[in-house]
């Protein structure tokens, strides 16, 4: 029994969807650990202690332990940005696992 080209074309751009939403998530992983590494450096700098909590953000008499701080603050924004939209692949893919289930 010859096999159906639709179900086979469908059955192979889903694998491609998943196989790319697995690369994606290593690489998210990977720049995750960067960043946390980055922000935890950052924060066990011994000057880290000497700055003054702002509401136009954190200031120091050290200008390269400024900088430092306010680029891992940017870190953790682009961490959370990336598993966020990380989360919404993982959610699409399973939505479309689902639906794919349920269709056969």
């Amino acid at each position: 029994m010859p096999s159906d080209p639709a179900k086979s074309a469908s059955e192979r751009n889903l694998l491609l969807v998943v196989a790319a939403l697995v690369v994606a998530a290593g690489v998210v992983a990977v720049l995750t650990a960067w960043i946390c590494g980055y922000v935890l450096d950052s924060l066990h700098n011994s000057n880290s202690m000497a700055l003054l909590i702002t509401d136009a953000g954190v200031k120091s008499d050290d200008a390269a332990l400024e900088r430092q701080l306010s680029v891992a603050t940017s870190a953790l924004v682009a961490c959370r940005d990336l598993a966020f939209a990380l989360g919404v692949g993982c959610l699409g893919v399973g939505v479309a696992g689902v639906g794919r289930v349920m269709r056969s």
